[in-house]
């Protein structure tokens, strides 16, 4: 008998390879990704020389897991579009997705380039939020995942360098702010750096502006001391989902109190589920690597 695993693997090509040298497959999309997608893939039929319309494609292709397809899809919008770093910023992103750090820093690095100096602009959201109000911008979402490349890739004196320039365009919502303000807290504390960590907390607040980022916050919360841990996460009992986008910021702040082991049997826990795309997961896979 062969086992599920293996069925899987038979039939369904990888879409990536873990940090620990494992095929990951992505799960079937539900029916309305895969009807959005289908609307993107007509709206390009209709205007084949829109780039908005080519970048949609490839943003709906990453929704449904397809992430080698988005990439490609983002290549040829690199190609037609050399200016518009929109293509670049998107692929970097699906790099990191499926763990090509590398090229996704040149990515990012390039799409610095392209804007510097330019007026930022908001990203339209491809999952809109509870209130269907975007939150992030094009600069926000270059300078936010080039310091996440750094810091997956365990360069965390570049993860700052690029964190510090991603708070410039965090701070004009608080979902920004706090998204970006994690990063930056984690990346200090790396650096063993815990009294610009602790500044880096100041203005986060039991009370803010708060549509998408509600884990970010309570990660927090956690590290300001205002939460405990457990109030976060239940290892024993979290879903996957759960423990993708609370486990990496528990298992971190074991790792901060001197409790390396239960650290490190979170982490595991975080990348035994399923949601591997998950910057937390990512990341958990990176520590185990390097923390082991």
């Amino acid at each position: 008998m062969f086992s599920a695993a293996l069925l899987l693997f038979l039939v369904q090509t990888p879409e990536a390879t873990s940090l620990g040298g494992q095929p990951l497959f992505s799960p079937p999309a539900s029916a309305a990704a895969e009807a959005n997608l289908a609307q993107a893939r007509a709206g390009l039929e209709k205007e084949p020389n829109s780039a908005d319309a080519l970048i949609w494609v490839g943003r709906r292709l990453g929704y449904v897991g397809r992430y080698q397809e988005a990439i490609a899809t983002f290549s040829q919008g690199v190609t037609r579009f050399p200016q518009d770093a929109r293509f670049l910023r998107h692929r970097g992103h699906r790099y990191l997705t499926i763990r090509k750090f590398d090229l996704a820093i040149a990515d990012f690095e390039r799409a610095t380039r392209l804007v510097k100096g330019q007026p930022d602009q908001i990203e339209p959201d491809g999952l809109p939020n509870r209130v269907n109000q975007p939150r992030s911008s094009l600069q926000f979402n270059i300078w936010y995942h080039l310091g996440l490349a750094h810091y997956l890739k365990g360069d965390f004196a570049k993860a700052l360098r690029a964190y510090r320039e991603c708070m410039k365009v965090s701070r004009s919502n608080d979902d920004s702010l706090t998204a970006t303000t994690d990063w930056l807290y984690m990346t200090y504390r790396r650096l063993n750096r815990p009294r610009e960590a602790a500044a880096a907390l100041v203005p986060i607040r039991e009370k803010m502006d708060i549509i998408e980022n509600d884990s970010y916050h309570r990660r927090l919360l956690m590290y300001k001391g205002l939460r405990p841990p457990e109030s976060l996460l239940d290892p024993a009992g979290a879903d996957d989902l759960s423990l993708a986008t609370q486990g990496y910021g528990v298992g971190n702040w074991y790792l901060y109190h001197g409790q390396k082991e239960k650290a490190l049997e979170i982490f595991r826990k975080v990348t035994a589920g399923r949601q591997w795309s998950a910057f937390g997961f990512i990341a958990a896979e990176a520590d185990l690597q390097r923390l082991r």
